[in-house]
């Protein structure tokens, strides 16, 4: 298992451009399983999540092409449809969570598909309600395979557009059920619908694919049903989370980063959430300015009390960047509440930050008490671990900011969500090792 040797204090100077967006990679790259025509996608990072869906389309008999560096074509025009209920794609579904939104495309052009209980983070429990609802909703069944942990979901008489409320704005709940409308009989109206950039993004996508999809942006989507779709290419955006988490890395250790063609009306309120610590940011053109920052103060409310950061459905604060807003708080002046809603062990990795000198006082697995160090004392270094992506990262960031050599092990989960973060971050003046 490799593992980063991270040599804090090095301050990082430069420029440096976001990947493209792993969340709407997963299920645009999905979305082309609803055509045999060729669905042409650039801007695709080179991450384990998005390689591995890649590689398991492949399998299932997807002609994929590389064109270039993130630019792939998709051919879905000859699928192994028995492939699809064998153990062997049951048991690699079960390692990617990204491929749950695979469910959605086959079950919509081909009436069937096989459900395992999917891989990914390990921050509490993510359950598939919503697909399954929606999807029943749509007109299909399923049944549990007894003896494989697999759910096999069928619409043998095709699926009918409905009106459906759904239970939570779930993100990949929405894509999927989405993608599972687009070819069905009628009309579908989804409320409660997720509406974030990257939902819109495949709406459009699959417009431009001959879709009847109005209400992109809103909770409420309507798709008309259309016989079939067409292929087309199509750019992913930069990716929000990546953006931030550089945010974070310029206010804890840089000397002046500029982070560049960031998309900044699809960041919503990430650069405020970083203003509210006081971190200052500038913007300039599509790209973020981020000048050194020697001291950052956190922002109280208007009445005086303690500041709070919560995460909600979009067009609120992702959940996702929680991490690295608690790591920025360390180095601030002043007290934050940060309050993670979604996911009842995402904030465990915090006593990895407390062995570091953190001030932090863990509330329950949903709240944490930050009082910043005002820069006025640095995180120690040590023997860290990482959990999952986000959580991964942020540790990253604090093993820079730290006195001394620092050890990141299980670095596999970073690497599902950043693309070459290491050569990356060298380049910018950090000294990181894997090994």
């Amino acid at each position: 298992m490799e593992k980063f040797i991270i040599e804090g204090g090095h301050a990082l100077k430069g420029e440096i451009t976001p990947q493209g967006a792993k969340n709407e990679a997963l299920e645009v790259i999905s979305a082309s399983l609803l055509t045999e025509e060729p669905v042409t996608i650039s801007n695709i990072p080179d991450i384990l999540d998005v390689n591995n869906l890649i590689r398991l389309l492949k399998e299932m008999g997807v002609k994929v092409e590389r064109n270039g560096k993130g630019t792939y074509t998709f051919v879905a025009d000859n699928l192994n449809l028995d492939y699809l209920s064998s153990d062997e794609f049951v048991r690699k579904c079960a390692q990617l969570r990204g491929s749950v939104l695979m469910i959605g495309p086959l079950l919509g052009r081909f009436g069937r598909a096989t459900v395992a209980k999917p891989g990914g983070d390990k921050i509490g429990r993510r359950r598939l309600d919503t697909h399954f609802l929606g999807f029943r909703n749509l007109g299909a069944v399923y049944d549990r395979v007894e003896g494989r942990d697999v759910y096999e979901v069928k619409a043998e008489h095709g699926l009918k557009g409905c009106y459906m409320l759904l239970d939570e704005a779930s993100v990949t709940g929405t894509a999927n059920i989405i993608m599972a409308a687009v070819t069905a009989k009628g009309t579908t109206t989804i409320y409660n619908a997720a509406c974030e950039p990257y939902i819109q993004q495949l709406c459009r996508m699959l417009n431009g694919m001959g879709a009847r999809i109005t209400g992109i942006g809103s909770n409420l989507i309507t798709i008309e049903g259309v016989e079939s779709l067409h292929g087309i290419q199509h750019r992913l955006l930069p990716d929000m989370i990546e953006v931030g988490s550089f945010i974070a890395m310029a206010a804890m250790v840089g000397d002046g980063i500029l982070i560049k063609d960031v998309s900044i009306r699809n960041l919503g309120i990430i650069p405020d959430a970083f203003h509210r610590l006081g971190v200052r940011i500038e913007e300039r053109g599509d790209s973020l300015y981020v000048p050194r920052q020697d001291h950052y103060q956190i922002d109280s409310f208007i009445d005086g009390t303690i500041m709070t950061l919560s995460d909600a459905p979009w067009p609120g604060l992702t959940p996702d960047l929680l991490s690295v807003l608690l790591v920025v708080a360390t180095q601030a002046r002043g007290s934050v509440l940060l309050h993670q809603k979604m996911f009842e062990s995402r904030l465990f990795f915090v006593d990895k930050l407390i062995d570091m000198g953190a001030q932090i006082i863990l509330c329950d697995p949903h709240r944490a008490v930050v009082v910043g160090h005002d820069r006025c004392k640095r995180l120690r270094a040590a023997r860290l671990s990482s959990p999952d992506i986000r959580a991964g990262i942020a540790l990253l960031i604090a093993a820079m900011s730290a006195d001394g050599v620092s050890t990141i092990s299980n670095i596999e989960q970073i690497d599902r969500g950043y693309e070459n973060i290491e050569e990356r971050l060298n380049a910018l003046g950090a000294k990181i090792s894997r090994q």
